[in-house]
């Protein structure tokens, strides 16, 4: 695993941010009476994936940033949910949906390999350290 001084340069995130950017477009046209409600939940939910990717990169531990990509992966779930809703109530065209779909599940594709390789990373400096001694 290479050296990455930023969770801007982590595909899952940029991936992650460029749902966040779509999500807010199609939101934008939804009714003004769903501003509050369905309107802002997307959002929430959208916004929180890359923004826990982003946080747990930080953290020092494997089950902190595995605790932080666990988050990411819930809010994505809960967007897919708010996007079938969305095509549900005609919010959104299914082609429009079926878009937003393939993203999230390249997202969540992204978000496992990337937990996986960490556990990986993890492992293998652990395990490299009990060698030594």
């Amino acid at each position: 695993m290479s050296t990455i001084i930023s969770f801007k340069y982590l595909i899952v995130w940029q991936k992650s941010h460029e749902l966040v950017l779509c999500i807010y477009k199609v939101t934008s046209q939804f009714p003004k009476e769903e501003t509050y409600a369905l309107t802002s939940q997307i959002r929430r939910a959208a916004v929180s994936v890359p923004a826990n990717i982003a946080e747990g990169f930080k953290k020092k531990t494997l089950a902190n940033k595995l605790n932080f990509l666990s988050h990411s992966d819930g809010s994505l779930e809960e967007v897919k949910y708010y996007l079938i809703l969305a095509k549900d109530l005609s919010y959104i065209s299914l082609e429009k949906y079926l878009e937003l779909e393939l993203c999230c599940e390249e997202v969540s594709k992204l978000i496992s390999g990337y937990a996986k390789n960490m556990k990986n990373y993890y492992n293998n400096k652990a395990t490299n350290t009990q060698q030594k001694n």
